[in-house]
């Protein structure tokens, strides 16, 4: 199939005839051609650094930040949760957000945002500064990436040209978790934890200057085509306290009232949203988006997929410091295989991959590598060695995350047109943060509660740690294992994947 038949085929402006990719970019995104959208792809992806960069240098400085401003291993999670909090329940408002007003103007202002909020996070001396600073961090970080793959995939209709945008999209993710990863090791160690914060601030300032200049202006469609203010009150409320619902679990079990409470009210709330998205003339989420399978499908995994992820590394790293005895450089250094695997598979090898098999068989097969890995993490004994008992599941998760993630993200953004690719953006990392404040919150609150019933036993503190760790990481492997089975299920072949692989092997 030639190029020409591609971006006939593939064009989702309704009405408008476009022959070749590049007359399909202009009439999405004037002026964003040629060079021009790889230069502007690379100051996307530089704002998005600054958010992965930020989730994973916080993870390696956990334990000096909880001797520092003497956070409790239950409290210490509010050093993440304020973030995911306020990152997850915004995410979706934020995305369409972009759609009405311009994502433009929602990216510049998230940067702005986050490395406001990043300074007063560096500059933080006690435990309420330092989580009302993440909070806000969280609002500028869902601002800032809400919107980053809907203008990806508007900048990219060609099949092949996005696949390899994506690819990078998702290199910049790992190989800033690998920096990150480094980063805090070095920093934490040779400075203060704080400074994990103070270096986005001239990341920050040379991404605004940069995204001002080069990326291209757009209008969006303007609030009277769907502001729909009601919905977004409802959605944003209900994320939010579902979110903190979740995460106060630590302190407050499901069964105590206060958390059954906080329950009902978040379903009363989702509730009332539905209810006021099928009735709306121009709803913030139409319900009709939930028809394609691929989008509900790869929402619902990766809520499982990035639990899973999100709360293994967290527990991990109290493990290897608690247990283990690694310093900040070494947990740093013990990550670093699978981040580096994640990002060089994401950058060369998820493109053809997925050209080559299509997103669903690629996201099957990742899923099964990364409950390997996770499953075989779980049985890292007290002594434990890093080339018998780390390495080879670092391996396994890299390899499954390299090319899982840019496969599911292709999944959930396989229906997206022009005019609701923010919408799709925000819910596919809607979907992500919900699932990583699942997995952070349970899975400390299950390593917690098992090493306080060992203890209780009379089992030895280091041996009661471990149990605890052990446990919290297994159900890690099952939450993995039951993505894999939900996307077996739901997950079906998109209609171009044919033509992805034809564009791609040439």
């Amino acid at each position: 199939m030639s190029r020409r038949d591609t971006a006939e085929q593939l064009s989702p402006a309704q009405g408008l005839t476009i022959t070749q990719p590049d007359e399909l970019v202009r009439a999405i995104a004037p002026g964003t051609s040629g060079g021009g959208r790889w230069v502007s792809l690379l100051v996307l992806c530089t704002g998005f650094l600054m958010i992965v960069l930020d989730a994973t240098i916080v993870n390696v400085a956990l334990p000096s930040i909880q001797a520092d401003l003497a956070f409790t291993q239950a409290n210490l999670a509010w050093v993440i949760n304020a973030y995911l909090i306020a990152f997850g329940g915004l995410l979706l408002l934020a995305g369409r957000l972009g759609d009405l007003i311009g994502r433009k103007t929602l990216f510049l202002s998230g940067l702005v945002a986050f490395t406001a909020a990043s300074v007063l996070c560096g500059m933080a001396n006690s435990q309420e500064m330092l989580i009302v600073a993440r909070f806000i961090q969280g609002i500028g970080g869902a601002m800032t990436a809400a919107v980053v793959l809907g203008m990806i995939v508007t900048m990219f209709p060609d099949p092949a040209e996005q696949a390899k945008a994506l690819g990078i999209y998702g290199f910049v993710a790992t190989a800033g978790a690998s920096l990150g990863l480094l980063l805090a090791g070095v920093l934490v160690q040779a400075v203060t934890w704080h400074w994990i914060f103070l270096v986005n601030l001239p990341i920050g300032i040379v991404t605004v200057i940069a995204a001002w200049k080069i990326l291209d202006s757009d209008k969006g469609i303007g609030f009277g085509a769907g502001a729909d203010v009601l919905g977004a009150a409802l959605i944003t409320f209900a994320l939010m306290l579902g979110v903190f619902t979740i995460v106060q679990t630590a302190e407050h079990p499901w069964t105590t009232p206060r958390s059954i409470t906080l329950s009902a009210t978040t379903i009363a709330l989702f509730a009332a949203f539905v209810w006021r998205e099928s009735t709306a003339r121009t709803p913030l989420l139409p319900l009709s988006i939930f028809r394609s399978r691929n989008v509900s499908g790869s929402n619902a995994a990766q809520i499982l997929m990035v639990a899973a992820m999100y709360g293994m590394f967290f527990v991990a790293t109290l493990f290897l410091q608690r247990v283990v005895g690694y310093g900040p450089l070494q947990i740093g250094l013990a990550f670093l295989p699978s981040t580096a695997v994640m990002g060089l598979l994401s950058l060369f090898a998820s493109a053809p991959i997925i050209g080559r098999f299509g997103p669903r068989t690629v996201v099957l097969a990742s899923m099964v590598f990364m409950t390997a890995g996770l499953a075989l993490f779980a049985r890292a004994p007290i002594d434990t060695t890093f080339v018998v008992d780390i390495l080879p599941p670092m391996l396994l998760l890299g390899i499954g995350a390299g090319v899982g993630f840019p496969a599911l993200m292709a999944l959930a953004m396989s229906d997206a047109t022009p005019e609701n690719a923010g919408l799709a953006s925000g819910l596919a990392n809607t979907t992500g943060q919900v699932g990583g404040a699942l997995g952070v919150s349970v899975l400390a609150a299950l390593a917690t509660a098992h090493t306080a019933v060992l203890s209780a036993d009379g089992v030895e503190e280091i041996l009661a740690l471990t149990g605890g760790y052990h446990l919290a990481i297994g159900v890690a492997a099952v939450a993995m294992a039951a993505a894999a089975g939900m996307a077996a299920l739901i997950l079906k072949k998109p209609a171009g994947v044919s033509t992805v692989a034809a564009v791609v092997a040439h």
